[in-house]
């Protein structure tokens, strides 16, 4: 359990840029280690599809830990009354986990999922310290790369690439509030039904 909290307490700072010279196409232990094992070299700043898994790689080994210690708490807090009850009955632990664990905990657990989805459309850290957004398009007027999230597409636009096209970035900042507004109405409403259940 202790190595599983290590992404938590490893700021993000230290942990994408070591994970941006893991996979280093050239000199990255992933690359090294896949060599000797099946001999391939994947390119992963440089192929689009590539890079966008590396970036949900990342982000999962990120994100995890918060989204395990919410579970473990649930998991914890649901009555062991209802296992034993299941086991006399003649449930398997298949049956327990899709009538009891998972009901219990998606309930509660569906309100953070949606705000952690939203935290994502903001996560500008992850992509500029990763990726920087690339590889690029080639076939566009205004920069923007395969890995690039709607953050820091607007940051591109108005602090790097195209020189400080501040209105184009306005524009997408907008659309970035109303996605977010969206998704904000959406978990109050979620965390509502689920307090009226309770």
């Amino acid at each position: 359990r202790v190595m599983l909290f290590l992404p938590y307490a490893v700021p993000a700072f230290i942990s994408i840029p070591i994970f941006r010279g893991l996979f280093n196409e050239n000199l990255g232990e992933i690359n090294l280690i896949l060599e000797g094992l099946i001999g391939i070299r994947p390119d992963w700043f440089s192929d689009p599809t590539l890079a966008k898994a590396m970036v949900l790689l990342v982000n999962t080994w990120l994100g995890y830990p918060y989204m395990m210690i919410l579970c473990m708490g649930l998991i914890r807090a649901i009555p062991t009354e209802l296992y034993e009850t299941s086991a006399v009955d003649g449930a398997g632990p298949l049956a327990n986990f899709r009538d009891i664990t998972l009901p219990l905990i998606f309930r509660p657990i569906a309100p953070l999922l949606v705000s952690s989805f939203a935290f994502n459309f903001n996560n500008l850290t992850l992509i500029t310290l990763l990726t920087e957004g690339l590889p690029d398009f080639l076939d566009t007027e205004v920069p923007a790369g395969a890995t690039d999230v709607v953050a820091s597409y607007a940051y591109r636009i108005a602090f790097q690439d195209s020189g400080q096209n501040y209105a184009l970035a306005c524009a997408i900042s907008s659309i970035i509030f109303v996605i977010v507004a969206t998704l904000a109405v959406i978990n109050l409403r979620l965390f509502k039904v689920g307090r009226e259940e309770a």
